[in-house]
Protein backbone atom coordinates (compact mmCIF):
# COMPACT_ATOMS: atom_id res chain seq x y z
CA UNK A 1 0.00 0.00 0.00
CA UNK A 2 1.30 3.47 -0.86
CA UNK A 3 1.14 6.24 1.71
CA UNK A 4 -1.33 6.84 4.58
CA UNK A 5 -4.23 8.15 2.49
CA UNK A 6 -5.64 4.88 1.18
CA UNK A 7 -8.00 6.55 -1.29
CA UNK A 8 -5.18 8.43 -2.99
CA UNK A 9 -2.79 5.48 -2.82
CA UNK A 10 -5.40 3.11 -4.28
CA UNK A 11 -6.10 5.51 -7.15
CA UNK A 12 -2.38 5.87 -7.78
CA UNK A 13 -1.97 2.09 -7.66
CA UNK A 14 -4.79 1.69 -10.19
CA UNK A 15 -3.07 4.12 -12.57
CA UNK A 16 0.28 2.34 -12.19
CA UNK A 17 -1.34 -1.07 -12.65
CA UNK A 18 -3.22 0.04 -15.77
CA UNK A 19 -0.02 1.52 -17.18
CA UNK A 20 1.98 -1.66 -16.62
CA UNK A 21 -0.67 -3.97 -18.09
CA UNK A 22 -1.30 -1.84 -21.16
CA UNK A 23 2.46 -1.52 -21.69
CA UNK A 24 2.61 -5.31 -21.90
CA UNK A 25 -0.36 -5.39 -24.25
CA UNK A 26 1.33 -2.82 -26.50
CA UNK A 27 4.52 -4.90 -26.39
CA UNK A 28 2.69 -8.02 -27.61
CA UNK A 29 0.86 -6.01 -30.25
CA UNK A 30 4.22 -4.80 -31.53
CA UNK A 31 5.71 -8.30 -31.59
CA UNK A 32 2.65 -9.47 -33.55
CA UNK A 33 3.17 -6.66 -36.07
CA UNK A 34 6.82 -7.64 -36.44
CA UNK A 35 5.93 -11.17 -37.45
CA UNK A 36 6.28 -13.23 -34.28
CA UNK A 37 4.46 -16.54 -34.68
CA UNK A 38 0.79 -15.77 -34.03
CA UNK A 39 0.19 -18.78 -31.78
CA UNK A 40 3.28 -18.05 -29.71
CA UNK A 41 2.37 -14.38 -29.46
CA UNK A 42 -1.11 -15.23 -28.23
CA UNK A 43 0.40 -17.59 -25.65
CA UNK A 44 2.72 -14.86 -24.37
CA UNK A 45 -0.25 -12.53 -23.92
CA UNK A 46 -2.16 -15.29 -22.15
CA UNK A 47 0.69 -16.18 -19.79
CA UNK A 48 1.90 -12.72 -18.87
CA UNK A 49 -1.10 -10.44 -18.31
CA UNK A 50 -2.80 -12.18 -15.38
CA UNK A 51 0.48 -12.90 -13.59
CA UNK A 52 1.74 -9.34 -14.00
CA UNK A 53 -1.57 -8.06 -12.65
CA UNK A 54 -1.17 -10.21 -9.53
CA UNK A 55 2.32 -8.82 -9.02
CA UNK A 56 0.67 -5.38 -8.76
CA UNK A 57 -1.87 -6.40 -6.10
CA UNK A 58 0.31 -5.40 -3.11
CA UNK A 59 0.12 -1.80 -4.33
CA UNK A 60 -3.53 -1.68 -3.27
CA UNK A 61 -5.10 -1.45 0.17
CA UNK A 62 -6.53 -4.54 1.85
CA UNK A 63 -10.17 -3.48 1.83
CA UNK A 64 -12.86 -4.02 -0.76
CA UNK A 65 -12.03 -0.71 -2.43
CA UNK A 66 -8.55 -2.00 -3.21
CA UNK A 67 -10.02 -5.13 -4.78
CA UNK A 68 -12.46 -3.13 -6.90
CA UNK A 69 -9.78 -0.73 -8.14
CA UNK A 70 -7.44 -3.63 -8.89
CA UNK A 71 -10.24 -5.11 -11.01
CA UNK A 72 -10.53 -1.96 -13.13
CA UNK A 73 -7.73 -2.94 -15.52
CA UNK A 74 -9.07 -6.42 -16.44
CA UNK A 75 -12.57 -4.93 -16.32
CA UNK A 76 -11.62 -2.41 -19.00
CA UNK A 77 -10.31 -5.32 -21.06
CA UNK A 78 -13.71 -7.00 -20.81
CA UNK A 79 -15.21 -3.93 -22.46
CA UNK A 80 -12.42 -3.87 -25.08
CA UNK A 81 -13.01 -7.53 -25.95
CA UNK A 82 -16.75 -6.93 -26.30
CA UNK A 83 -16.29 -3.89 -28.53
CA UNK A 84 -13.55 -5.40 -30.72
CA UNK A 85 -15.13 -8.86 -30.84
CA UNK A 86 -18.47 -7.46 -31.91
CA UNK A 87 -16.87 -5.39 -34.66
CA UNK A 88 -17.80 -2.02 -33.14
CA UNK A 89 -14.15 -1.10 -32.52
CA UNK A 90 -11.60 -1.92 -35.20
CA UNK A 91 -8.23 -2.89 -33.72
CA UNK A 92 -6.28 -5.23 -35.97
CA UNK A 93 -3.20 -5.20 -33.73
CA UNK A 94 -5.19 -6.53 -30.76
CA UNK A 95 -6.95 -9.11 -32.93
CA UNK A 96 -3.65 -10.35 -34.30
CA UNK A 97 -2.01 -10.59 -30.88
CA UNK A 98 -4.91 -12.39 -29.15
CA UNK A 99 -6.65 -14.54 -31.75
CA UNK A 100 -5.77 -17.94 -33.16
CA UNK A 101 -6.81 -17.31 -36.75
CA UNK A 102 -7.04 -13.53 -37.06
CA UNK A 103 -10.83 -13.43 -36.72
CA UNK A 104 -11.99 -10.55 -34.50
CA UNK A 105 -14.96 -12.61 -33.33
CA UNK A 106 -12.58 -14.95 -31.50
CA UNK A 107 -12.13 -12.22 -28.88
CA UNK A 108 -15.69 -12.90 -27.68
CA UNK A 109 -14.55 -16.34 -26.51
CA UNK A 110 -11.15 -17.10 -24.93
CA UNK A 111 -9.89 -13.52 -24.46
CA UNK A 112 -13.25 -12.40 -23.03
CA UNK A 113 -13.40 -15.39 -20.66
CA UNK A 114 -9.81 -14.71 -19.63
CA UNK A 115 -10.46 -11.05 -18.76
CA UNK A 116 -13.65 -12.00 -16.92
CA UNK A 117 -11.85 -14.64 -14.86
CA UNK A 118 -9.12 -12.28 -13.73
CA UNK A 119 -11.67 -9.56 -12.93
CA UNK A 120 -13.82 -11.87 -10.82
CA UNK A 121 -10.75 -13.28 -9.05
CA UNK A 122 -9.96 -9.72 -7.94
CA UNK A 123 -13.48 -8.85 -6.84
CA UNK A 124 -14.64 -12.13 -5.30
CA UNK A 125 -11.47 -13.64 -3.81
CA UNK A 126 -8.71 -11.02 -3.79
CA UNK A 127 -5.16 -11.57 -2.55
CA UNK A 128 -6.02 -13.22 0.78
CA UNK A 129 -7.55 -16.25 -0.96
CA UNK A 130 -5.52 -19.18 -2.33
CA UNK A 131 -8.40 -19.73 -4.77
CA UNK A 132 -7.54 -16.48 -6.57
CA UNK A 133 -3.91 -17.57 -6.84
CA UNK A 134 -4.79 -21.04 -8.11
CA UNK A 135 -7.40 -19.81 -10.61
CA UNK A 136 -5.13 -17.21 -12.22
CA UNK A 137 -1.91 -19.24 -12.11
CA UNK A 138 -3.45 -22.34 -13.66
CA UNK A 139 -5.21 -20.21 -16.27
CA UNK A 140 -2.12 -18.18 -17.18
CA UNK A 141 1.08 -20.07 -16.39
CA UNK A 142 -0.59 -23.37 -17.21
CA UNK A 143 -1.10 -22.37 -20.85
CA UNK A 144 0.41 -25.03 -23.11
CA UNK A 145 3.53 -23.82 -24.92
CA UNK A 146 5.84 -26.79 -24.37
CA UNK A 147 3.35 -29.42 -25.50
CA UNK A 148 2.79 -27.81 -28.89
CA UNK A 149 6.50 -27.89 -29.67
CA UNK A 150 7.69 -31.09 -28.00
CA UNK A 151 4.55 -33.11 -27.36
CA UNK A 152 4.93 -35.93 -29.86
CA UNK A 153 3.42 -38.62 -27.63
CA UNK A 154 -0.32 -38.02 -27.49
CA UNK A 155 -2.74 -38.87 -24.71
CA UNK A 156 -4.66 -42.11 -25.40
CA UNK A 157 -8.01 -40.46 -24.72
CA UNK A 158 -7.32 -37.23 -26.62
CA UNK A 159 -5.06 -37.20 -29.67
CA UNK A 160 -5.08 -33.39 -29.69
CA UNK A 161 -3.23 -33.27 -26.37
CA UNK A 162 0.18 -34.57 -25.40
CA UNK A 163 1.59 -36.11 -22.24
CA UNK A 164 4.39 -33.54 -22.20
CA UNK A 165 1.90 -30.68 -22.57
CA UNK A 166 -0.31 -31.86 -19.71
CA UNK A 167 2.67 -32.42 -17.42
CA UNK A 168 4.08 -29.00 -18.33
CA UNK A 169 0.73 -27.34 -17.67
CA UNK A 170 0.35 -28.93 -14.23
CA UNK A 171 3.97 -28.13 -13.36
CA UNK A 172 3.83 -24.49 -14.47
CA UNK A 173 0.48 -23.87 -12.77
CA UNK A 174 1.71 -25.49 -9.56
CA UNK A 175 5.09 -23.74 -9.40
CA UNK A 176 3.62 -20.32 -10.15
CA UNK A 177 0.93 -20.90 -7.50
CA UNK A 178 3.57 -21.74 -4.91
CA UNK A 179 5.63 -18.74 -6.02
CA UNK A 180 2.68 -16.39 -5.50
CA UNK A 181 1.90 -18.07 -2.17
CA UNK A 182 5.33 -17.03 -0.90
CA UNK A 183 5.03 -13.64 -2.60
CA UNK A 184 1.74 -12.81 -0.85
CA UNK A 185 2.86 -14.37 2.43
CA UNK A 186 5.78 -11.92 2.45
CA UNK A 187 3.21 -9.11 2.67
CA UNK A 188 1.18 -10.99 5.27
CA UNK A 189 -1.86 -11.66 3.07
CA UNK A 190 -1.80 -15.44 3.45
CA UNK A 191 0.11 -17.97 5.58
CA UNK A 192 2.55 -20.11 3.59
CA UNK A 193 2.62 -23.79 4.57
CA UNK A 194 3.42 -27.22 3.19
CA UNK A 195 -0.26 -28.10 3.47
CA UNK A 196 -1.08 -25.20 1.15
CA UNK A 197 1.64 -26.35 -1.24
CA UNK A 198 0.02 -29.79 -1.45
CA UNK A 199 -3.39 -28.18 -1.97
CA UNK A 200 -2.01 -26.15 -4.88
CA UNK A 201 -0.63 -29.37 -6.36
CA UNK A 202 -4.04 -31.03 -6.19
CA UNK A 203 -5.70 -28.06 -7.90
CA UNK A 204 -3.07 -27.89 -10.65
CA UNK A 205 -3.31 -31.62 -11.33
CA UNK A 206 -7.10 -31.44 -11.50
CA UNK A 207 -6.96 -28.41 -13.83
CA UNK A 208 -4.47 -30.13 -16.13
CA UNK A 209 -6.61 -33.27 -16.20
CA UNK A 210 -9.77 -31.37 -17.13
CA UNK A 211 -7.86 -29.33 -19.76
CA UNK A 212 -6.70 -32.58 -21.36
CA UNK A 213 -10.21 -33.97 -21.84
CA UNK A 214 -11.82 -34.04 -25.31
CA UNK A 215 -14.63 -31.82 -23.99
CA UNK A 216 -12.32 -28.84 -24.49
CA UNK A 217 -12.84 -29.08 -28.23
CA UNK A 218 -16.39 -27.87 -27.49
CA UNK A 219 -15.84 -25.78 -24.37
CA UNK A 220 -13.16 -23.10 -24.08
CA UNK A 221 -10.40 -24.17 -21.70
CA UNK A 222 -10.33 -20.64 -20.27
CA UNK A 223 -13.67 -21.61 -18.76
CA UNK A 224 -13.04 -25.23 -17.84
CA UNK A 225 -9.64 -24.63 -16.23
CA UNK A 226 -10.93 -21.68 -14.23
CA UNK A 227 -14.05 -23.47 -13.02
CA UNK A 228 -12.00 -26.52 -12.06
CA UNK A 229 -9.51 -24.41 -10.10
CA UNK A 230 -12.33 -22.66 -8.25
CA UNK A 231 -14.37 -25.78 -7.54
CA UNK A 232 -11.45 -27.97 -6.45
CA UNK A 233 -9.88 -25.04 -4.60
CA UNK A 234 -13.12 -24.54 -2.67
CA UNK A 235 -12.85 -28.13 -1.50
CA UNK A 236 -9.19 -28.29 -0.53
CA UNK A 237 -8.28 -24.80 0.75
Amino acid sequence: MLGKNTVVSDLFAAVVCCGVIFAFLLLWQETAKRGLDQKLNRKLVHISIGLVLMLCWPLFSSGYRGAILAAITPGVNIIRMLLIGSGIWKDEATVKSMSRYGDYRELLKGPLYYATTVTLACVLYWRTSPIAIAAICNLCAGDDVVGRRFGRQKLPYNRNKSIVGSVAMATAGFLSSVGFMYYFSYFGYIQASWELVLDFLVVSLASALVESLPINTELDDNLTVTLTSILVGSLVF
